[in-house]
């Protein structure tokens, strides 16, 4: 059993101890969270330095394509930077464009078409004039169906050979001089009415004229109807007319003139028959009332005109 002077020497050993031991825990906790980062600090702030110095100035490359400042220092070589290299594009796929979207109140106008420059047509050639000149000619205007009458041509350069030409017909011509030619023109020429070409030339045509037109014109016609008779036993003493504007009845005998012009040369049961006083054109007409034999109505034909003479 210890003496008491002892035991006061060994609890004060122990608190040495103790207070030894935590101070050793206290630096070795110092050193390991003080110490060491700094150290590391440190060594990463030297190699930041020592990088940006290599960066910022120029790098002297030996002959074999090494830095000397790099291998003198003991650190690592870096490879060659590799230029670089084109993507090629050949064969990609082309990017995908949307559809436009489509305006359904757009729509397509076509361009109005090339106007196209007429062509011109080309200057006629002027006709050299005839040789002959027809001025005038009389008469200019007949009426059909009339007698033959005699036609005289006025005009320049004529000449005994010369013939005057109605619608190409020859007609017998009489030389008057080398301004005026003269000929009969036959009741058959003027037939019919409309327009005659009338020319002057020679048989051979070596001579020829300008051309002028005669009006052929359909003469007047009563402008009456027959409707009956009236008179003696054999109904020719009287006959009726109907005026065809007026409506009025006409009594009319052998020898009268209707409306100034046409005087009655026969009638008949079936016919008057009238002779314009001035044309000396026949005129025919044909009785429009029942018909006495057989009591029914009778047809209506148009007057009738002829060329002939009526008998005295």
């Amino acid at each position: 059993m210890a003496s008491p002077e002892e035991n006061p020497k060994s609890e004060r050993k122990k608190m040495i101890a103790a207070g030894a031991l935590g101070l050793v825990a206290l630096v070795t906790l110092w050193y390991a969270f003080f110490s060491s980062p700094s150290k590391s600090t440190t060594a990463t702030t030297a190699n930041a330095a020592n990088a940006n110095r290599t960066s910022l100035s120029p790098r002297s490359v030996s002959g074999d394509g090494t830095n000397p400042t790099i291998r003198n220092a003991g650190l690592r070589e870096e490879a060659p930077l590799t230029p670089p290299a084109p993507i090629p594009l050949g064969d990609a796929p082309p990017p995908a464009v949307p559809e436009a979207s489509r305006n359904i109140f757009a729509y397509y106008v076509p361009p109005p078409p090339p106007v196209r420059p007429s062509p011109q047509a080309p200057t006629p050639t002027p006709e050299p004039p005839p040789p002959l000149t027809i001025t005038s000619i009389s008469p200019t205007n007949v009426y059909a169906r009339t007698s033959e009458f005699k036609l005289d041509v006025m005009g320049d350069k004529f000449t005994p050979q010369t013939r005057i030409y109605i619608d190409g017909r020859e007609l017998e011509t009489r030389y008057l001089g080398a301004q005026q030619l003269s000929a009969t023109v036959p009741a058959a020429v003027i037939a019919n009415e409309g327009a005659r070409q009338v020319t002057v030339r020679t048989p051979d045509g070596s001579l020829y004229s300008n051309t002028v037109a005669i009006s052929v014109a359909a003469p007047p016609v009563p402008n009456f109807t027959y409707v009956g008779l009236v008179g003696g036993r054999q109904y020719n003493d009287t006959a009726i007319l109907k005026d065809k504007n007026s409506k009025n009845l006409v009594n009319i005998q052998r020898g009268d003139t209707v409306a100034g012009r046409f005087r009655v040369t026969s009638i008949s049961q079936r016919e008057v028959v009238l002779i314009d006083s001035s044309l000396r054109i026949k005129h025919t007409l044909p009785l429009t009332t029942e018909s006495p034999t057989t009591g029914g109505p009778q047809r209506v034909p148009q007057p009738v005109t002829s060329d002939e003479e009526p008998e005295e």
